[in-house]
């Protein structure tokens, strides 16, 4: 692919073209390293210890032996803030950047794409999109839908108004666990903390607590905020990962409302890769439609007439020019929503078939652009 965007720019995002002095590592001054240092193996314990040391305890010597049963979190790297990306970094290992805290169900995802990867912590999407874009790491794993709530909308934003490529996704089953402290039972749980998505996730097993859901920024900090704290009134909703790693039992797994729980994840990159044919891949492209009755049909009957499979479908009102009048002398004016479409279709780039239907696509939009394309995931 010559270029990645065809058309006019959208919603102040100008089509991609080569920007070669972007990419230049000299040009981004002093690098940055980040140093790992090895855990304090003083401070871990098991879990079955814990249990042991409880027995016999009342209800009352809960808190004053939580923090000392509790593992020492300071070193487990910490989450990057907008400030940690004012400079890049350079390192032999590929770093991979993702929304969370040691333990998150992202970084699962970073490391099934890149198992020997460096998985840099993050403490907002924003702040991956902008890791990857000033070189401090050299992808970004985040979560784009799931089976049980749907599509993750900030992050469809996201792609739009931020310069990176969609290389590859991952598809990730998730178990939630309800986690607490060593002692802690469930009749003593008076909070619940995670992420809102979670509890969306799991709403028909968490509405027979009789607790307060206190939205976390993600499920994995969580749990590490229950264990610093010494919380013996509180649970998390989190990776069994995140118990381990932060000294927590597990009360109850499964508690998402369906068995089959996957969440789809995109990995993007500053620069797309070449698209081949040798195994099944997915495109993903986003854009506008002009005005006329009948044209998002003609839209996707492009895919049609050329048996391209469409997996995904998405639309998004357009933030810039969200509103579309229409002048009807008859009736007034009418307004309707101005829409982004978002399209995953089943075709490689490489192949004739793909390049014809967004050539055919193009006659309908009035902006287009190729968000990636790049191999399919199966869920293993």
């Amino acid at each position: 692919m010559a270029s990645q965007a065809i058309g006019n720019g959208v919603g102040g995002v100008s089509p991609i073209t080569p920007r070669t002095s972007l990419l230049r590592k000299s040009s981004l001054g002093t690098s940055v390293v980040e140093r790992k240092e090895e855990p304090d193996s003083s401070s871990s314990f098991s879990n079955s210890n814990s249990q042991e040391q409880f027995k016999g305890l009342r209800s009352g010597d809960l808190e004053k032996n939580a923090r000392a049963l509790t593992r020492d979190c300071s070193s487990l790297p910490k989450p990057l803030s907008i400030m940690d990306c004012s400079t890049s970094s350079e390192a032999s290992d590929i770093r991979v950047a993702y929304q969370g805290s040691p333990g998150a169900f992202s970084e699962a995802a970073a490391l099934k794409a890149y198992p020997y990867c460096v998985a840099v912590p993050c403490e907002h999407f924003e702040v991956a999109f902008k890791a990857v874009e000033i070189w401090h790491v050299d992808k970004a794993v985040l979560p784009i839908e799931n089976t049980l709530i749907g599509s993750i909308h900030r992050n469809y934003d996201l792609l739009l108004s931020h310069r990176l490529h969609i290389v590859g996704e991952v598809q990730l089953a998730v178990d939630l666990c309800l986690l607490a402290l060593p002692g802690v039972q469930k009749k003593d749980i008076q909070r619940i903390f995670s992420h809102p998505l979670a509890f969306r996730q799991c709403e028909s097993a968490i509405s027979d607590f009789k607790a307060i859901q206190v939205s976390f920024e993600d499920t994995a900090g969580a749990a590490q905020l229950i264990a610093e704290k010494g919380m013996t009134d509180a649970a998390a909703i989190a990776s069994a990962r995140a118990g381990e790693l932060y000294g927590l039992n597990i009360l109850q797994n499964n508690l998402q409302d369906e068995q089959i729980n996957i969440t789809r994840f995109l990995v993007l990159a500053r620069e797309p890769i070449l698209p081949r044919t040798d195994r099944p891949y997915k495109t993903s492209v986003v854009f506008t439609l002009e005005e006329g009755p009948g044209v998002l049909f003609k839209a996707l009957a492009v895919f049609a007439l050329r048996n391209i499979n469409l997996s995904k479908i998405e639309s998004r009102p357009l933030r810039t020019n969200p509103l579309r009048l229409v002048d009807d002398s008859n009736h007034g004016t009418t307004t309707y929503l101005n829409y982004l479409f978002y399209i995953d279709f089943e075709a490689s780039m490489a192949e004739t078939r793909a390049q014809n239907a967004l050539f055919h696509l193009q006659e309908f939009s009035k902006f287009l652009r190729v968000l990636g394309c790049y191999p399919i995931d199966t869920l293993s």
